[in-house]
């Protein structure tokens, strides 16, 4: 159907703002206008005003403004055309007829609603059967009460491929698979989605179920995937969905916020513990769409990832897509859970209070962004801190607002400044002062060949084979995504592979092929490590030397700058000390620095025994 904005202006005009809000909000006569306290935050004092002259509403306290089908929207929990079609009732007004299309299309989306919740009525009941102990088990050992397992309507999806359509037979083969519940491959005779999971519902903002999520229950599935969702469906967009949004939205009016954590049973863990104002996407990082969805209900939605570092990833690819989005008010916090735990797993150690304490004090998204820029390279010389400003300022010119920006430049700018040019206490020369070590001098053939193997001009080769070696061996990228994600490695490949195991994408050499073309980066070619003959290479390489070989290729990869910023510590703390102890440390840093370039030689096919004995013979020296 088509709402021109003259008829639409007609419907609000025909509508009494302040009779409509007046129903659920006590308002009171203000001269021109109604106040009332604000019911989308806890206040003491009326800042809520009503203005049927204006058609509008708005508070000087949160913010919040509309008309007369925001309210409807925001405040009854109604979809747009719902929203419409109540008003255009009450004010005696008729709706533009919808077009054939638009009639097909409503009458689909009406028979899907009614296929899921049916299918939630099958895999509830399934849960109390015998076969449903194990999911039973599971529940029990998360230590859920009745009341959440009722109200999250647990449920589960049995073992056999055709199941739910024995069950749901009443609905046709075409309308399960277009609800998700069905898989249809080619030819084949479809087979049920969900197998062997427990299930729970997912909702849109009227509290309809449009989809599930699924857990694995048996352990023993270790390719399986943990949890699965419902594809995109008519109903379903997982971009544009927020788990619990129907039910955290009303409870965040109360509670004046909404937390976000990264997965379904975080959140039903954090109502259990009475804090009901909680979502979280849909096994994928935060979108533009969901963002706006939350700053409609609070301007500084906190989000509380896991405390490993995937979780701190979820976080900054969350700020990334926030910062072009940001406005007067409306930004992110963050809260940091301690090393490798969720919200339940603290909730459990600690009990909800030590969770509601972090949530107390939430760091902001510059602080966030300074902190992972910060520690995200080493900063031994001038231009490792050129490059830690050139990333600040590259986050700080994807701020649209140009005021926020600016403050943004300024702040990020005194903080690198005091970070990059400490002040330093001035020590008065002494006669005879002595000066660290110096590196060990190689012939020109050696340092062509280890410049060749390892040193600077090179590091984008060995980078390059690893790289290549990931993608012939994808499955490897899970076992070393945190350590590549630690590293201070300068190759934005890395970053992106580690994001598709963040992301859940299906560790393919393909499909990571096509992630790297898709974010403009080329995936390595032979010529990139031509001369690098690493085990893991080579065709016909048994895959687990091959694996073994990475594993020690990726290891002094990640070591090796680690080893060179604490060396360059060392020689500096040498030439201001002057001990002993610290020239002990500066000898044994550069014997491993030594030590790990002649490895890599070795491991790329060169002879690494001269160096190695060239090392031994300068830490003799």
């Amino acid at each position: 159907m088509t709402l021109t904005p003259q008829w639409l202006d007609e419907l609000r005009a025909r509508v009494t703002l302040s009779a409509v809000i007046g129903r659920t909000t006590r308002l009171t006569k203000a001269g021109h206008e109604f106040k009332a306290c604000c019911p989308f935050h806890n206040e003491k004092s009326p800042s809520f005003y009503v203005n049927d002259a204006k058609g509008f509403y708005h508070c000087f306290g949160c913010g919040v403004h509309g008309d007369v089908i925001r309210w409807m929207t925001d405040q009854r929990g109604l979809a747009f055309m719902d929203a419409v079609k109540e008003l255009a009732s009450e004010a005696g007004m008729e709706v533009p007829a919808p077009d054939p299309r638009a009639a097909a299309k409503a009458e689909q989306q009406a028979g899907l609603h009614d296929v899921l919740s049916a299918a939630q009525d099958f895999y509830r009941a399934q849960l109390d059967q015998p076969e449903g102990a194990k999911a039973r088990a599971y529940l029990a050992s998360r230590r859920f009460d009745a009341h959440t397992m009722e109200r999250f309507g647990f449920g589960y999806a049995p073992g056999g491929r055709q199941a739910l359509k024995a069950a749901l037979k009443q609905f046709d083969e075409p309308m399960l698979i277009e609800a998700g519940l069905r898989i249809a491959v080619d030819d084949k005779e479809p087979y049920d989605r969900f197998r062997d999971r427990l299930t729970m519902p997912i909702h849109d903002a009227r509290g309809r179920v449009i989809g599930f999520a699924a857990r694995i229950l048996d352990a023993d599935k270790k390719d399986a995937p943990k949890y699965i969702n419902s594809p995109d469906t008519p109903l379903f967009d997982k971009g544009r969905t927020l788990f619990n949004l129907h039910r955290a939205g009303p409870a965040s009016r109360q509670s004046g916020r909404i937390v976000v954590v990264e997965g379904q049973m975080d959140c039903i863990a954090l109502a259990a513990a009475g804090i009901a104002e909680a979502v979280a996407p849909m096994g994928t990082a935060l979108t533009e769409r969901q963002l706006e969805m939350l700053w409609r209900l609070v301007e500084t939605p906190i989000l509380c990832f896991d405390g490993d570092s995937a979780g701190q990833r979820a976080a900054m690819r969350a700020a990334t897509r926030a910062l072009p989005m940001l406005r007067p008010a409306h930004s992110l916090k963050i809260v940091r859970l301690p090393a490798g735990m969720d919200p339940d797993d603290l909730i459990k150690r600690d009990g909800v209070g030590a969770l509601e304490k972090l949530l107390a004090q939430p760091i902001g998204l510059l602080d966030l962004i300074w902190e992972h820029e910060r520690d995200a390279a080493p900063l031994t010389s001038p231009e490792d801190k050129a490059g830690l400003k050139a990333r600040l300022m590259a986050h700080v010119e994807t701020i649209a607002d140009r005021d926020i920006q600016a403050l943004y430049r300024r702040e990020l700018t005194e903080r690198f400044s005091a970070f990059a040019f400490p002040r330093r206490e001035e020590r008065a020369w002494t006669p005879g002062r002595k000066s660290a070590p110096p590196v060990p001098q190689r012939s020109a053939q050696q340092s062509r060949r280890l410049n060749h193997a390892t040193g600077a001009g090179a590091r984008d080769g060995l980078s390059a084979a690893i790289l290549a070696g990931l993608l012939r061996y994808p499955e490897e990228l899970r076992r070393h995504a945190d350590a590549l994600a630690h590293a201070p490695l300068g190759d934005p490949r890395f970053a992106a592979l580690v994001d598709a195991v963040d992301g859940g994408e299906a560790l393919e050499t393909a499909g990571l092929h096509t992630i790297l073309i898709e974010r403009g980066l080329a995936p390595p070619t032979p010529d990139d490590y031509a001369s690098l003959r690493f085990g893991f290479l080579i065709e016909g390489a048994t895959p687990e030397v091959a694996r073994t070989d990475l594993a020690q290729a990726i290891g002094l990869l990640v070591e090796r700058p680690e080893v060179e910023m604490a060396l360059a510590a060392a020689t500096e703390r040498y030439e201001r000390e002057l001990s002993d102890d610290s020239e002990r440390e500066h000898r044994r840093l550069l014997k491993r620095k030594l030590e790990i370039d002649a490895r890599v030689m070795q491991m790329a096919g060169a002879t690494g025994d001269s160096l190695m004995k060239l090392a031994a013979q300068r830490m003799a020296d």
